[in-house]
């Protein structure tokens, strides 16, 4: 998926074959929806080889699902916004969200599992909550903000990891708020990661926008500025 995914187990008794099942599932998640690799199939729909009939019912099922989000997000997220199919906005989140509920089902209570920033937290980290920071976009060596807390979930949208990737689906340009990163804070870590990048892309609305649905954020600025809504 372009970026780097981290478990950390807290979980002295966790089935030793859970694990190497979590990232075997992270891989195939990644062969099968990547836009970094030619073979996918997502690659393959875009390119036409693939029609929506032939796809695998999971496949149908994701892309159901950012349909879903589209219509939720007042059309802030589109898988079609750069103006072809790219589900990572969703997938990434999914993704982790999978492999925790692979780790919980094989016993674990305690783990945390941090795709590209993206992070969902299962239980207490030992017997302390999960202390999660939220770096400066601007200078990566430092925290702005943590959050912290237990079964909780973070994800960050923005141009430090990535670049100017997400892009205004109603322009199919980049934001021109001056946005540097959006992290968000939900129920899950799918809804943190969808929230973030439909919120990146509304740029400066996006504030009272999270803010009247009571989802925690917090924003930072080119210009050094930051906000942050309920929570």
């Amino acid at each position: 998926m372009g970026t780097v995914f981290s478990f950390d187990l807290r979980h002295p008794d966790l089935d030793p074959d859970a694990l190497p099942a979590a990232v075997a599932l992270l891989h195939r998640i990644d062969a099968t929806y990547s836009t970094y690799r030619p073979d996918s199939l997502v690659c393959r729909l875009v390119r036409g080889e693939l029609t929506t009939d032939q796809l695998p019912a999971e496949v149908s099922e994701v892309l159901a699902a950012c349909r879903s989000w589209t219509e939720r997000t007042d059309g802030w997220f589109d898988v079609y916004a750069g103006g072809s199919l790219d589900p990572s906005g969703y997938v990434k989140g999914w993704a982790i969200q999978q492999a925790s509920e692979l780790l919980v089902a094989a016993g674990s209570t305690s783990h945390s599992i941090n795709g590209g920033g993206d992070i969902a937290c299962v239980g207490l980290a030992g017997d302390q909550p999960w202390r999660l920071g939220i770096v400066d976009p601007r200078d990566p060596s430092q925290l702005l903000a943590t959050v912290a807390g237990a079964d909780l979930a973070l994800a960050t949208s923005g141009t430090a990891e990535r670049g100017q990737h997400v892009l205004d689906p109603h322009t199919g340009r980049p934001p021109e708020s001056g946005l540097l990163s959006l992290s968000v804070s939900a129920s899950s870590v799918i809804d943190s990661d969808v929230y973030a990048t439909a919120g990146f892309a509304m740029g400066d609305a996006a504030r009272t926008w999270l803010s009247d649905r009571r989802i925690p954020a917090f924003a930072v600025y080119a210009d050094g500025r930051t906000w942050s809504t309920f929570g």
